[in-house]
C-alpha cells in the first residue's frame, strides 16, 4: 500500500553543488536554500563540514549555515564525516552542548548531522584506506557528541546497489553496514545508490535489510539516475511503504564514477510523479521549478530535470501567446 505522505530531503545545496568545479558564491548558496524552503521543502541538506583541500566548493560551510534565514518547521542538516567536521558545525564546541540551547550560537547550528559508510569493502579501502567496520567505528564519537548536543544523526550507506571497483553489492553486505550503524547509535538509515546502477528488485532487497533493523519512519532512499532507473526505484520503495527520499533540485550533482552520466534524481521529477499518484508532499512544484531555474542560471546551464525543462518550456510558450494576443489589433480574431 502506498504512503499518503512523502518527505523529500533536498540535497542539492550539498550533494548537488559539491562536485561543481567553478566556485558558487556563498550568497547564491544561501539564496538557493531560501528558495527551496519557500517551495515548502522541510528537510534541506545545506553544506558539508569537510576539508576544503578535498572539497573546495564547501569551504564556506560555516558562512552558509550562519547566513540562512531559518524558516519555522524546516530541518537543516550538514555532512560531518569526523569530529573535526562536527566541531566546525557546532561552532568549535562538540563537547556536549545541551539540547535546546538558545541564543545566536544555537541559530547557527544544524538540526541534524549526516555520516556515511560504504557497503563495499573495495570502495572503503580504495577511498579511505580502511575497512567498513573501521570506518563506522570512527563515527562513534561523532554520534555521541552529536546526541549530546541535541542533534539527530542520519546515516547514509553509499554504494548500496553497486560499486565502481567490486561491481555487485549484495543485500547481505548492505545489512552488515546497517547493523554497524545501529550499533553506534545512528538514528536514521539511508540506502544510497551512489553510482545509479540499482534496479527495483535489488532496491527492494536492500531496503528489506534496512527495515529489519530500523522502523519504517527512519529508513530512506537516495537514488542516482545514471541509468534512468531512479524513479522506478523510488516507486518500488513506495510499494513497500518507504516514505522518505533524498533528491536534488534541477538534478544537481554528477556521478564521479560514471563520467558524462546524470547524477542525483531531480526533485522536480520525483515531485511530479508523486503528485500524479496523489501523494502529498507539501511542496509547490512551480516554486521548486523556479529554484531549479535560479541555480541552473547561476551555473550557466539548463536544469537536468525533465519536469523542470518541460514546465519552463510551457511557460515560455504561454508567455509568447500572451504577448502575441496583447499585440494583436483590437477586435482581431484570436
Amino acid at each position: 500500500m502506498f504512503p499518503t505522505q512523502v518527505t523529500l530531503v533536498e540535497v542539492g545545496p550539498r550533494d548537488g553543488l559539491q562536485n561543481e568545479a567553478a566556485p558558487v558564491s556563498t550568497a547564491h548558496k544561501i539564496e538557493l536554500v531560501h528558495r527551496l524552503q519557500a517551495s515548502g521543502l522541510k528537510e534541506i541538506e545545506v553544506t558539508s563540514f569537510v576539508s576544503p583541500k578535498w572539497v573546495p566548493q564547501m569551504a564556506d560551510n560555516a558562512e552558509v549555515l550562519a547566513g540562512i534565514r531559518r524558516a519555522p518547521g524546516v530541518r537543516y542538516s550538514v555532512l560531518t564525516p569526523n569530529m573535526k567536521g562536527l566541531e566546525g558545525a557546532l561552532g568549535g564546541d562538540a563537547g556536549g552542548a545541551e539540547a535546546g540551547a538558545g541564543g545566536e550560537e544555537s541559530a547557527r547550528r544544524p538540526d541534524e548531522v549526516v555520516v556515511f559508510a560504504a557497503a563495499s569493502e573495495a570502495f572503503s579501502r580504495r577511498n579511505i584506506n580502511c575497512s567498513i567496520a573501521e570506518s563506522v567505528e570512527r563515527f562513534r564519537p561523532v554520534v555521541e557528541a552529536a546526541h549530546a548536543a541535541g542533534l539527530k544523526v542520519r546515516g547514509a550507506i553509499s554504494c548500496a546497489l553497486g560499486c565502481p571497483y567490486q561491481g555487485e553489492v549484495t543485500a547481505d553486505e548492505v545489512e552488515n553496514v546497517v547493523r554497524l550503524m545501529k550499533a553506534i547509535g545512528v538514528d536514521h538509515c539511508g540506502v544510497a545508490d551512489t553510482i545509479g546502477v540499482g534496479t527495483p528488485r535489488a532496491v527492494r532487497a536492500a531496503m528489506e535489510r534496512a527495515l529489519k533493523h530500523y522502523p519504517l519512519v527512519e529508513v530512506s532512499g537516495h537514488f542516482h539516475d545514471t541509468y534512468g532507473q531512479a524513479l522506478a526505484n523510488i516507486y518500488a520503495c513506495l510499494e513497500m511503504g518507504v516514505h522518505t527520499f533524498d533528491a536534488s533540485v534541477a538534478g544537481l550533482g554528477g556521478c564521479p564514477y560514471a563520467k558524462g552520466a546524470t547524477g542525483n534524481v531531480a526533485t522536480e521529477d520525483v515531485l511530479f510523479m508523486l503528485q500524479g499518484m496523489g501523494i502529498a508532499t507539501g511542496v509547490d512544484l512551480d516554486r521548486l521549478v523556479d529554484a531549479g531555474a535560479f541555480i541552473s542560471g547561476v551555473l550557466g546551464r539548463a536544469p537536468a530535470s525533465r519536469t523542470g525543462r518541460a514546465l519552463l518550456a510551457r511557460r515560455a510558450v504561454a508567455a509568447e501567446l500572451a504577448a502575441a494576443n496583447a499585440a494583436a489589433p483590437s477586435g482581431a480574431a484570436r
